[in-house]
């Protein structure tokens, strides 16, 4: 196994390096898979049209809601987390799935924003412990939630009771949200593997790239795709769990990729938006701003544009088909916040302390809240609510309708 480098170091070892005097904590037990018995589903809606159930609502991820959202969103409730929301939360039927990086997964009344359940990364109650936090978003099936956290181990949980069903443990950090493939759950993590379980945690299996995939896999018909610190695209087979295609990118990515048909999408860490056609291996389009600065955020994906948040301070709207910008929007920090579509509007927070809603047409602003602090987790649209979540110490998660 490789040595990761000092980039990757974990909240947990930042917190010792700057003395907090937190007790470690044993986590060989949970780097075992444990299997029990799934508690029995009672009164809980399976997702939806109108839900946005994962990272970017859909298998393609292209950040697109098919719920409704109000002209102008007024803010309905908030929920203050001691380390803050870096992910971006889940929303199917009446409930909120709110991954927080202090190590919760809260369940929440969409409409009231009162606690249903709280699920903890590891089982001591002591609150002076640490507990891994949830730096990737939930994916919410009709029975399950599949999360993984900052310490590598991915956490099957029972729905209706918040309760652990099993675990699944990888060798380093989880960022990315896990995706389904048939009944298969795909899992990619730091320690450079992406990893295909069945429904009880147990490994069907892996496959190794050169470095950590920071990406939450995409899929397309039976293909799923990888990018992280190798620098490559690498598609792989689902049926065999073989690779289709290898693709040098000239960078690595921190965003995962969006795909519609044979074509993917995505920003790089150099400062480009990509258009790739993934079964011939090769570049359809790039495009680069004035100033080509990092993307690391993820693209929201529609028939006509693609659109992501940069460190440069702009949303830039590229035309899908040519790769020609069509519109730029300007905030006053940088964007780490992946955008959500919705009807004809993108919704978008920026390091600046602003939510905003521009016209997908135009680019001019249509709606705006100013939370006065840093919002660069994902935007999640579903059931009517707008859900999105502030980073730092005690960060606010606003929920809209």
């Amino acid at each position: 196994m490789r040595t990761m480098s000092s980039t990757t170091t974990s909240r947990r070892t930042a917190l010792r390096q700057i003395g907090t005097g937190l007790a470690a904590i044993s986590v060989s037990a949970r780097f075992e898979k444990i299997v029990l018995a799934a508690p029995t589903l009672d009164g809980i809606e399976a997702p939806r049209p109108s839900s946005w159930p994962s990272f970017r609502a859909t298998p393609d991820q292209r950040g697109i809601s098919r719920s409704m959202l109000a002209d102008q969103p007024t803010l309905k409730w908030e929920l203050a987390s001691p380390d803050g929301w870096v992910a971006a939360v889940a929303i199917v039927g009446d409930f909120v799935y709110a991954p927080a990086l202090a190590g919760n997964l809260h369940c929440l009344n969409l409409k009231t924003g009162d606690e249903i359940w709280k699920y903890r990364s590891i089982e001591d109650p002591d609150p002076k412990k640490f507990a891994p936090g949830f730096k990737a978003a939930p994916l919410v099936t009709a029975t399950m939630i599949y999360i993984g956290d900052e310490d590598g181990v991915l956490h099957a949980i029972d729905r209706t009771t918040g309760k652990k069903v099993w675990v699944f443990a990888s060798d380093a950090e989880i960022a990315g949200c896990v995706a389904l493939y048939e009944d298969k759950l795909l899992l990619a993590s730091h320690d450079s593997y992406l990893y295909c379980l069945n429904p009880d945690g147990t490994e069907v299996w892996k496959f190794q790239t050169n470095d950590r995939i920071n990406c939450s896999p995409a899929i397309e018909g039976s293909f799923t795709f990888l990018a992280g610190c190798d620098e490559h695209l690498r598609v792989i087979d689902l049926q065999t769990g073989k690779e289709f295609r290898d693709m040098p990118l000239e960078s690595f990515l921190i965003a995962s990729p969006a795909v519609a048909g044979d074509l993917l999408y995505v920003g790089t860490h150099t400062g480009e938006i990509v258009c790739v056609d993934w079964r011939k291996g090769q570049f359809v389009w790039r495009y680069a701003g004035p100033r080509k600065m990092p993307f690391h955020a993820s693209p929201a994906v529609t028939d006509e544009l693609v659109i992501v948040g940069g460190h440069d301070k702009n949303i830039h709207a590229v035309d899908r088909n040519s790769g020609d910008v069509r519109w730029t929007f300007a905030t006053r920090a940088r964007i780490e916040c992946s955008a959500a579509v919705v009807d004809k509007r993108l919704f978008v927070g920026s390091g600046d302390g602003n939510l905003y809603g521009i016209d997908l047409q135009t680019g001019t602003e249509t709606w705006k809240y100013n939370a006065g602090r840093p919002i660069n987790a994902g935007v999640a649209i579903g059931e009517g609510h707008l859900v999105v979540g502030e980073g730092q110490q005690n960060g606010r998660l606003l929920c809209f309708a």
